[in-house]
């Protein structure tokens, strides 16, 4: 099984990399714009690509034939998609064009050849009035970023591929050079250096491992599962919660964490107050199981022990 991956230098596509790479009877080739951040280079074939540009993803496309392809990359910071609306909807919407025309496109050109595209949603597609969610709530967008990922799911299942959708929430996890923050990291950052930290109790998640999220993916891959799957942690929290429990763990001052509402935080995008999923469809479907947030700390925590060895 070919599988090409898209946005492979971020926190997901490290993930898939790490677990696909050395799977027997997978062949991996892993994209993303500029040079490859991961440490280990060995067992997959990089390519520097700009999904953005059409002409580009034709090419490598033509050239690989992927049997998958993985659609990880995307503008999700929310704010900056509020402010630069732009590039938000290049690099989450026309990308996604681009990437199913081009696949639709070889499909017709040989008719043996049938591509799985599996494209990454979000829990922000929805207005945060009820949680958790299935697969068949209403999505009702809040804010650009959330209208530009609705935008790229409509795209996706118009078309005539083989294809699936992954919606996930609140994803943490270690990249290989720390370079990005997560929920579990701020907390555990701020709590050890004595810093007050105001986080908000009145918006509730299932947050969600990144190596669960890549497992959720890559059984989507090699069941060729078609349609919508939920693929989150289990566990419905707030994110006041969240952080108690991570100070739980690192045995941290909780004092010091102050309860706070989402209209005292100023930022230009709307988050929905409530989502988390439901994961039946996926844990029957799929075989999915997820960790538990406390697992996913522990997990971390091992990851951050081995980084600075």
């Amino acid at each position: 099984m070919k599988i090409l991956i898209t946005g492979s230098n971020g926190l997901l596509g490290q993930k898939l990399v790490y677990k696909l790479k050395n799977k027997l009877g997978k062949n991996l080739i892993a994209t993303a714009r500029g040079e490859n951040r991961l440490v280990d280079k060995f067992n997959y074939t990089y390519e520097s690509l700009d999904i953005t540009d059409e002409a580009a993803v034709n090419q490598l496309f033509t050239i690989y034939m992927p049997d998958v392809v993985i659609n990880t990359a995307a503008m999700t910071n929310v704010d900056a998609c509020e402010t630069d609306k732009e590039n938000c909807w290049k690099l989450n919407v026309e990308a996604v064009k681009y990437q199913v025309n081009a696949l639709t496109n070889l499909n017709k050109k040989n008719e043996d050849y049938c591509p799985h595209f599996i494209h990454l949603s979000t829990d922000f597609i929805f207005d945060g009035t009820k949680g958790p969610l299935d697969e068949n709530a209403i999505p009702n967008p809040l804010s650009y970023y959330a209208e530009s990922k609705l935008a790229a799911e409509k795209i996706v299942q118009s078309s005539e591929l083989n294809w699936a959708i992954a919606r996930t929430v609140l994803v943490y996890g270690i990249v290989d050079n720390m370079s990005r923050s997560n929920i579990v990291l701020w907390v555990k950052q701020n709590l050890e250096q004595g810093k007050v930290i105001n986080v908000v109790d009145d918006q509730f998640r299932t947050p969600t491992l990144a190596e669960d999220l890549a497992d959720g993916c890559i059984l989507i891959a090699e069941k060729k599962a078609h349609g919508i799957y939920n693929i989150s942690g289990k566990d419905f929290y707030s994110i006041l919660e969240l952080a108690n429990l991570v100070a739980d763990y690192y045995q941290l001052d909780k004092t010091l964490i102050k309860p706070s509402k989402s209209s005292d935080i100023k930022q230009p995008a709307k988050r929905p107050p409530i989502t988390g999923f439901i994961i039946d469809k996926a844990i029957k479907d799929l075989g999915y199981n997820p960790h538990s947030f406390v697992e996913g700390i522990q997990i971390l925590e091992e990851q951050i022990k081995s980084i600075q060895k």
